[in-house]
């Protein structure tokens, strides 16, 4: 089942149960398609690599907004957000623990001789396209930091 397909059954659930958080968070992810499907051009399907990419973007945005409001004191504001990344991140791959990207952090460095900070650049795209959506791409950058500062 596709991605688009997915959400319209949740969507379709989510009217029923009267759920407004999970229906706005499923309304933004459809918007979002259908915005991405109407750049491909006509005829055009969106690879599962770019709804990927696409959904990421989703929750870094909610995520985002909710530690802005949260710097300001707003809870009230932050709460709703952060119940929508909930809900969009369903929508992801099984995402890796922090030791699962370590592994593979290690094994980037030690295959491509990586040495110190001047390195970053080429171990975090090694390493961004291997866990292309399976990792937020922040918690691969500060390991990866952490790794070559030793």
């Amino acid at each position: 089942m596709s991605l688009q397909q997915r959400v319209m059954e949740d969507m379709k659930a989510a009217m029923k149960a009267k759920d407004t958080v999970a229906l706005e968070s499923l309304r933004a992810i459809k918007s979002a398609l259908l915005l991405a499907q109407t750049e491909t051009g006509p005829g055009k399907e969106l690879s599962e690599e770019d709804e990927v990419k696409l959904v990421q973007k989703l929750v870094k945005q909610r995520k985002d907004s909710a530690a802005i409001y949260k710097e300001q004191g707003r809870e009230d504001l932050a709460e709703p957000e952060l119940a929508q990344a909930l809900i969009i991140e369903k929508f992801l791959p099984e995402q890796l623990t922090e030791e699962e990207i370590e592994k593979v952090v290690v094994q980037t460095i030690d295959a491509i001789g990586a040495s110190g900070m001047k390195d970053m650049g080429k171990v975090m795209g090694i390493v961004s396209q291997e866990l292309a959506g399976q990792a937020d791409g922040k918690t691969i950058s500060n390991i990866v930091k952490a790794k070559l500062a030793n």
